[in-house]
């Protein structure tokens, strides 16, 4: 049986999504919304219509895609996809949009497949991407750090990047796929080791000449 669980405004989810594979034809048909964050969670739809903060959302994703993007190109390391990129993990029974997901040469070689829509063209990866990057909003805070925490542990993601710039100081943290499910990584100063990329990363925050907050995503 499949839940719903709506967390802002309704929208109409048809009756025939019963489980993970006719939410993926849902959503590769003209019917899916093209607005808000729609995912299919282990015989759940959770939607998601409330708009994205400026400063504690869209600002900070956009840091970690320019500095993140950048790497990845530069050095030749995978596939980096910011926001809107739909992904699915059959053995977690999950579809999802997370902020951001990086995948290395060696997940595309046997951990992952991009999937093409009905229209053409890729829209959608499946399997298990290296790492994924969420951050929390006020009507994701329960999806993020506990349903998502578990799914994506299932779905083998190795590192699930997990930043939260609503409170002070900002929460900045790299969760590593054990056996036993994901850990936090040590911070020294502020710096967090990604196991991922090989490299560590600090997440900093100050205010502008205009009084809105600026982030920088330091990396050595």
């Amino acid at each position: 049986m499949t839940t719903f669980v709506i967390e802002s405004d309704q929208v109409s989810v048809p009756e025939e999504v019963k489980d993970l594979a006719s939410f993926r034809r849902w959503a590769d048909s003209e019917d899916f919304p093209e607005t808000g964050r729609i995912c299919y969670l282990d015989r759940e739809v959770w939607v998601d219509m409330s708009r994205e903060q400026l400063f504690t959302h869209l600002a900070v994703k956009n840091e970690f895609n320019i500095v993140l993007g950048a790497m990845v190109k530069n050095d030749r390391l995978g596939l980096y996809f910011p926001d809107g990129i739909r992904l699915s993990n059959v053995d977690a029974n999950i579809a999802v949009v997370p902020d951001a997901v990086f995948a290395s040469h060696a997940a595309r070689a046997d951990r992952v497949r991009l999937l093409e829509g009905k229209k053409g063209g890729y829209v959608e990866m499946e399997g298990s991407p290296d790492m994924i990057l969420e951050v929390v909003s006020d009507s994701s805070v329960r999806k993020d750090m506990q349903r998502l925490r578990q799914d994506y542990w299932t779905a083998g993601i190795r590192e699930y990047w997990l930043v939260d710039a609503r409170p002070e100081p900002l929460l900045f943290d790299i969760l590593r796929h054990s056996s036993k499910g994901y850990r936090g990584t040590p911070k020294k100063e502020g710096w967090i080791k990604s196991a991922v990329f090989g490299k560590s990363f600090r997440l900093s925050r100050r205010t502008n000449e205009f009084g809105d907050p600026e982030y920088t995503l330091e990396v050595r």
